[in-house]
């Protein structure tokens, strides 16, 4: 699967409301076939920073979200309420789902 986190720090007029500003894109590309997940988190340190965890299945699920209407949408529509260009990290990995965190693992939960 392809694994991506990105890093999002918004302008902080706009960041109590992000969840609302990329709600449409979230919906569409969590609609697309080859989307694994996609969920966004806040960071404790800083309210204006959003961290995007992704997933796809293969190459041709990421090529697919890519040329869709929405991400070009997003595209479009995002930088205004963005502080600076987002940073990324991109990789493939021989998985398709999460792995369980056996340093924690919990009696009974598997």
């Amino acid at each position: 699967m392809i694994f991506i986190t990105a890093k999002f720090r918004v302008r902080p007029e706009h960041a109590a409301r992000w969840h609302e500003i990329v709600d449409e894109f979230t919906r569409a590309t969590r609609a697309e076939p080859g989307c694994l997940w996609f969920d966004w988190s806040r960071s404790l340190d800083d309210a204006a920073e959003y961290v995007l965890v992704e997933a796809f299945r293969d190459d041709e699920a990421g090529a697919a979200h890519v040329r869709s209407e929405h991400f070009k949408q997003a595209q479009r529509t995002l930088p205004q309420y963005l502080a600076e260009t987002p940073r990324i990290v991109n990789v493939k990995v021989p998985q398709d789902d999460w792995s369980l965190l056996g340093e924690m693992a919990v009696p009974g939960s598997d």
